[in-house]
């Protein structure tokens, strides 16, 4: 009898290699993770209506993104980056990186796969301008080897990079990513957001705990749907699970907490989709 049955072999693709280094990199920072539910009803109202209006819709993690980009400007330590072993640059421009899942081709066979996209000054930007980006992202034209959207590096030598042993990727990259924050702001952004999956599929909770090497991760789960209190009434409300990662070498509890609770009010009372 075989045991084993029937399988199919493929060669692993190489240009897989610089998440791996980031996963095993991410797990050497020092994140401390903070769960939160955010009462998401009033902005997702918004987004309807705005829809309903215009017959133009707009992406709720594009509007999330401009809430993190606006509360990141006002504590601008929260994304700061070390410089040495005694200096901080703490940047004005909040550059996003988001995940975008695109078909790539993996020479045997075409695979989606999620690549990296930043949205560069975020907080200079409205909420229907991020949600344009990321869709012209979702549509842009993918380059044989090509690693990172809307980059213009040369793809040979990225290609090139991919394929190099780790300690070469290290002495090249790696190891001047966590020493030079204008080459790691440059090359990945401050702050990184990933969305696991759409909101409307999911009547339960669902939380994400992402691993990353940027200052400040967000993981934004699912929107469940529960009794809330509004004044003295209760009513159904939609809440999103968030989880928000700080680098505790550049901060602390309280100013984490603070910067928090500034964010959940940004998204809570819809900033930036009034018309």
């Amino acid at each position: 009898m075989d045991e084993i049955g029937t399988y199919e072999e493929r060669r692993f693709p190489e240009f897989r290699n610089p998440t791996l280094d980031t996963l095993d990199f991410g797990q050497t920072k020092h994140h401390i993770p903070m769960l939160f539910e955010v009462d998401v009803t009033k902005a997702r109202d918004s987004i309807h209506e705005f829809k309903a209006k215009t017959g133009e819709g707009l992406s709720f993690t594009g509007y999330v993104i401009k809430c993190i980009a606006q509360a990141v400007s006002e504590h601008k330590y929260i994304h700061a980056m070390r410089k040495g072993k005694k200096r901080l640059i703490l940047f004005d421009d909040v550059d996003i990186s988001v995940v975008v899942e695109r078909l790539v081709d993996c020479d045997e066979d075409l695979e989606t796969l999620p690549m990296p996209y930043i949205i560069r000054q975020a907080n200079q930007k409205t909420v229907k301008e991020i949600h344009t980006e990321i869709r012209t992202a979702q549509k842009e034209l993918l380059t044989s080897g090509q690693v990172q959207l809307g980059a213009h590096q040369n793809i040979n030598l990225t290609k090139i990079f991919t394929l190099m042993p780790r300690f070469m990727r290290n002495l090249l990259v790696w190891r001047r990513l966590a020493t030079d924050p204008f080459f790691a702001k440059k090359v990945m952004g401050t702050v990184a957001v990933t969305s696991i999956g759409s909101a409307a599929k999911y009547s339960g909770y669902g939380w994400g705990i992402p691993i990353g090497i940027h200052p400040l991760i967000f993981a934004l789960g699912s929107i469940a749907r529960k009794p809330g209190v509004i004044g003295d009434a209760i009513a159904i409300r939609e809440y999103l699970s968030m989880t928000i990662l700080f680098d505790h070498d550049v901060t602390d509890g309280a100013p984490a907490f603070r910067f928090s609770r500034r964010l959940i009010k940004l998204i809570e009372e819809g900033y930036g989709l009034d018309p």
